[in-house]
């Protein structure tokens, strides 16, 4: 298994399969994009897939959840899901998606074995999405979560960031739309991840600002603690239920001590926090040695995973006056 200093056992493992996007979300890259990793440099599906199953096998991961970058630019994409339902004992699939080229793929991805989706969608407007994103594709997000719901990629979850002047007084219409339409919405706090390192925590819309906008329109019931676990997202019950909205506040209200989760950015490189500076490299394993030879097994992988999630920190520090933020941006890291 996967167990930290702490006693945190990680389940959840987050697969970042490419660092590019077809959006340019203004709290994550530049308009301009950003150096992408070469194609050498990249996991092939045969190494996503191996390294998932010695995950799954031997490390005790029970939830995979696919991230980017954007994943459905992956091309390999389905055929890494339809194996990886095959495991044994088979994970729970997710993916972590822009929405874009859900409409066209959502059908194939069931059908593959893939279970549910968390689709990012910051406004109602068309406008302030092309603002927010620098891409005029609003439409095609709102086909594409409409396609991921009728395909039974459910519970769609929205994930929703709001930024100072541009989206945050949409919270209460958020809300109504998802309860309309069967989503479940989970605001996000904006984390330092951006590319540009423009962060500030001053003016960022926190998780009581949040829950304060939603109680002009919503009576709102905290779920229990026990309902949450190691869940990020707190969880309330909208005008008595059975729709739920959740708050995943990273930074003001961390839950670094519940962590479950472990990741492999796309280029190889186990990350045991969003924040971490430090990786640890699985690419070279992979590739130095042959899968037959003592220090390329499985078995020889999985140690050196054991051994940098034993590392892992108490938590983020991101209220360390110290804190730094990572080099790498999300979509380097995958969300």
């Amino acid at each position: 298994m996967l167990i930290d200093t702490y006693g945190r056992v990680a389940t959840d493992l987050r697969v970042s399969l490419t660092d590019k996007c077809n959006l340019r979300c203004t709290y994550c890259m530049p308009e301009e994009g950003l150096q992408w990793l070469s194609k050498s440099e990249l996991l092939s599906d045969d190494e996503i897939v191996r390294l998932i199953r010695i995950a799954v096998t031997q490390l005790g991961i029970t939830e995979v959840r696919f991230t980017g970058g954007e994943p459905l630019l992956r091309p390999g994409l389905v055929g890494i899901v339809e194996r990886c339902a095959q495991l044994e004992p088979r994970p729970r699939m997710s993916l972590t998606t822009n929405g874009i080229g859900l409409k066209r793929t959502a059908a194939a991805l069931k059908a593959a074995g893939l279970d549910r989706v968390n689709v990012s969608l910051d406004t109602l407007r068309p406008d302030a999405f092309k603002t927010l994103t620098r891409r005029d594709r609003h439409k095609d997000v709102l086909e594409g979560l409409e396609a991921a719901r009728d395909a039974g990629l459910t519970p769609v979850k929205v994930n929703t960031v709001l930024m100072p002047g541009l989206n945050d007084d949409e919270a209460p219409d958020l809300l109504a739309w998802a309860v309309e339409n069967d989503y479940e919405l989970r605001f996000i706090e904006q984390m330092p991840l951006d590319a540009q390192h423009g962060w500030k925590r001053d003016g960022m819309i926190t998780a009581g600002d949040i829950l304060q906008s939603l109680r002009t329109r919503f009576e709102l019931t905290e779920e229990g603690s026990g309902e949450r676990g190691s869940a990020p997202a707190e969880r309330w019950v909208v005008d008595g239920g059975p729709h739920r909205v959740g708050v995943i506040a990273s930074v003001t209200r961390p839950f670094c001590s519940a962590c479950d989760r472990t990741r492999l950015t796309a280029d190889g490189q186990v990350r045991t926090c969003l924040f971490a500076t430090e990786e640890t490299d699985l690419r070279a394993a992979l590739r130095a040695n042959g899968e037959d030879s003592e220090d390329g097994s499985d078995e020889a992988i999985a140690r050196i995973w054991k051994l940098a999630m034993w590392g892992k920190k108490a938590g983020s520090g991101l209220d360390d006056p110290a804190f730094l933020q990572p080099d790498r941006p999300m979509s380097a890291i995958g969300g």
